[in-house]
């Protein structure tokens, strides 16, 4: 909470509050956006080393050179620039892995110059102590590392082409650059949180009790648990976990697998953010991975005509009246 208030100032301020009162008018069924995005997630890079099952890049194997794309500088500090005077925070992340865009750290350089809290989340596959080095020198503030297992069958499982020493590697080498223990670096304010991020998984559930323990010591500040999301989850998942507390999925009457909790015609992402992919093409939030309802592009409008446009809110309209029937949102959550 620190750190977020570091950036707020009193427009920023206020486009929060219109943002919260928007959503809580939908909460009756009125479709009312007159702010601005709160956050924003920027996809630097769409594709990934890994092939991990429920993902969509991953479920897609090795995607062909053709398809690979990076977002530019340009088109970042574009949209930063969009962003800066009512949202707090930029999210480095969607889909792909965006530590594979080498001007990553120029992109959160020129965010957090924009006096914008940065985040990413990543495999760290690639986390070398020169980029931990270039990320913490870019002003990030936080980085989620992904490492769902303390062995590497376990890691592996999920992560699957992923090493989990080099995952632990680089979240040493973010850790010994904030303690200043490497390069000689002094302590920074602005150093990054550390958050290693695991899922709920069957594969991994004898581990989570270490896990709790021993998180620090592999050098992250935090732990965060997230529940799985599974595509066909009616039928089950061998990876869903035993204990179903820990499950995003419960069994009904039925037979069938469906949601712990039930799907409301409602959504607070919906109203505070949205996703710009590598080719500036806007998103209505970070379940839309496979581009099914996009809002506009920012090569041929601006983000405020986008995010009041027609088709926004035709989409939002959609969410309050039946969200169970937006493809999307019936594996949401949120």
């Amino acid at each position: 909470m620190i750190q977020y208030l570091r950036y707020m100032n009193a427009k920023r301020l206020w486009n929060e509050f219109r943002c919260r009162f928007s959503y809580l008018l939908s909460l009756f069924g009125i479709e009312r956006y007159r702010h601005m995005p709160t956050f924003l997630s920027l996809e630097p890079a769409n594709w990934c080393m890994l092939r991990c099952p429920q993902c969509p890049v991953g479920m897609r194997g090795n995607t062909a050179d053709a398809d690979r794309q990076t977002m530019s500088v340009d088109l970042a500090r574009c949209v930063i620039d969009q962003a800066a005077p009512f949202a707090h925070t930029i999210i480095f992340h969607f889909q792909g892995e965006p530590l594979l865009n080498k001007q990553l750290p120029e992109m959160i350089a020129y965010a957090h110059s924009r006096r914008l809290f940065t985040m990413l989340s990543t495999n760290a596959q690639t986390l070398t102590p020169e980029l931990a080095k270039a990320l913490l020198d870019a002003g990030l503030d936080r980085i989620i590392i992904s490492v769902d297992g303390l062995t590497q069958e376990t890691y592996a499982h999920y992560r699957v082409g992923g090493n989990l020493q080099k995952a632990l590697s680089g979240m040493r080498a973010m850790a010994d650059l904030k303690q200043g223990t490497l390069m000689g670096l002094p302590w920074d304010f602005h150093a990054p949180e550390i958050v290693l991020q695991c899922l709920y998984l069957k594969s991994n559930e004898h581990q989570w009790k270490l896990l709790r323990e021993q998180y620090r010591s592999l050098g992250a500040d935090r732990l965060e648990m997230k529940t799985a999301q599974f595509y066909d989850f009616e039928n089950g998942h061998p990876d869903m976990p035993s204990r179903t507390r820990y499950a995003r999925y419960k069994k009904g009457a039925d037979g069938l697998f469906h949601l712990k909790h039930p799907l409301r015609n409602r959504c607070y992402r919906l109203w505070s953010g949205c996703v710009v992919t590598t080719d500036g093409t806007v998103l209505p939030c970070c379940f839309d991975k496979d581009h099914a309802y996009p809002l506009g592009k920012l090569m041929d409008q601006s983000l405020d005509t986008i995010m009041h446009s027609e088709a926004a809110s035709n989409f939002r309209r959609a969410v309050l009246r039946e969200r169970k029937h937006i493809g999307i949102c019936r594996n949401c959550i949120g």
